[in-house]
């Protein structure tokens, strides 16, 4: 057997104990384990350690320090737990080795994206015309959409973006929730729209934009709107304003990080017309419950994404849809076989069970919550709920409890002002034992702080 199987089996080894532990694993490590940490802050060796004792320390000290997201008692920032088919994927993915920026790096890799997004606009009932570009986070995919918007609005007025530049070109606005995803913030920073020249859209009590205060727009507006909020996993709506701004010439993004997917479930109402925006972005590492670093940038018109980000050279010419031409990445992994398997795996029945479920639960959690004496502050329309224990302090206290407890793990949040926790549901392997125990562990909570 010859040393890179001995090695690779070695990690296979460590890895599926792991897997097999994230039931009964600290949510968070403690301080015990924390203390291990200290093992890697040792010099740069000299000579090359073996290759097996470095994957042994790696696990020895890694793995007790892990925040274990992947099990079904994560109840934290929305964040599924990879699917095994998903990882598995991956895994062979990552033992092929391809650089997947055309179909000349690599066949395979460009089929099954060609495919994995034909799939998705699918599944989530978008204009089937649409491009996908699998790219590393939905903060990523909303620079390429909305540095697309841009490029698009200026060149409707005649404003060559690629040759001029920013430079005396005509002003381009960006409309954007109150209740705007940190993330967004950040994309629109980055391309230097700057803070104080965003316009912020006036919410109702539930995070939602209100279209009777809507800003004035036009055909030099780029409009952002959400598909779950991040606290209450409320949408914008969607059938009101996107109407209204298209006749207004505005382009209108939807950021969907995770609330996109409540297209695949039953109900899906509270997404009706989200359809008719030009661009989408959503991540798989959601609550499709695929790995990391894997998140969709999706564009009515595919043209427009790929003369923004198109990266054509005469050493690896491609065709205009190749995903070098739709992402940031020039050399990149094939981020869309993991949503290939993931789709693959369970199918359009599957994804509808596992978005359903997952508000099935939240709402069992609100109940359970509320009937301990919880105040649950959303209406709990998807996947979140948020929760306050009366004041400040109390709320505080429960949070702490929770995650010193190593059962479960949620976070804090900020509603209106004061301190609440937000509960998320989102992980394929959460069933109604453990949102049972989690409302037992919130009772203990509330009698431990009193």
């Amino acid at each position: 057997m010859n040393d890179e199987l001995v090695l690779m089996q070695a990690a296979d080894r460590a890895a599926v104990e792991y897997v097999a532990s994230v039931g009964t694993r600290r949510v968070f490590p403690d301080a015990e384990a924390l203390r291990l940490l200290d093992g890697f802050d040792e010099a740069l060796p000299q000579s090359g350690v073996d290759a097996v004792e470095v994957i042994a320390q790696l696990d020895r000290l890694g793995s007790p320090n892990t925040v274990v997201s992947n099990g079904p008692n994560y109840f934290g920032f929305v964040l599924g737990a990879a699917l095994p088919v998903a990882a598995a994927a991956d895994r062979l993915a990552l033992a092929w080795d391809q650089c997947a920026s055309s179909w000349d790096g690599s066949p395979v890799a460009d089929t099954l994206e060609r495919t994995a997004a034909r799939w998705l606009l699918e599944i989530l009932d978008l204009p089937r015309e649409s491009s996908v570009g699998f790219g590393t986070s939905a903060t990523a995919c909303s620079l390429a959409c909305l540095t697309a918007a841009r490029r698009e609005l200026l060149r409707r007025k005649g404003w060559d973006f690629d040759a001029q530049g920013l430079e005396g070109a005509p002003r381009v606005r960006i409309v954007v929730s109150q209740a705007i995803h940190i993330t967004l913030k950040r994309t629109a920073r980055v391309l230097g729209f700057g803070m104080d020249h965003v316009v912020f859209a006036p919410c109702d009590g539930e995070a939602r934009v209100d279209p009777a205060r809507m800003p004035a727009l036009d055909d030099m507006t780029i409009l952002c709107l959400q598909a779950g909020e991040v606290n209450t996993g409320e949408f914008d709506p969607f059938a009101e304003i996107i109407p209204a701004a298209k006749a207004a010439g505005a382009w209108v993004h939807v950021d969907g990080a995770f609330g996109l997917w409540a297209r695949a479930g039953s109900d899906r109402g509270r997404t009706e017309g989200i359809e008719l925006a030009d661009s989408w972005t959503t991540d798989g590492h959601k609550w499709l419950n695929t790995p990391y670093d894997g998140a969709m940038a999706i564009c009515r018109d595919g043209r427009v994404l790929a003369d923004a980000m198109q990266s054509d050279a005469p050493y690896v010419p491609a065709v205009w849809d190749a995903q070098k031409n739709l992402t940031l990445e020039f050399s990149r992994r094939a981020r869309g076989i993991a949503i290939w398997a993931a789709l693959k795996g369970l199918g359009r029945d599957g994804v509808r069970e596992m978005v359903d479920r997952h508000c099935r639960l939240a709402r069992r959690i609100a109940e359970g919550a509320q009937a301990a004496g919880l105040e649950v502050l959303n209406r709990v329309v998807l996947n979140q709920v948020l929760v306050r224990a009366g004041d400040d302090q109390r709320t505080q206290a429960v949070t702490a409890y929770v995650q010193a407890s190593g059962r479960a793990w949620f976070g804090p949040a900020v509603w209106e002002g004061r301190p609440a926790f937000r509960i998320s549901v989102s992980s394929w392997r959460t069933g109604e034992a453990e949102a049972d125990r989690l409302i037992a562990l919130l009772e203990a909570a509330l009698r431990e702080v009193g």
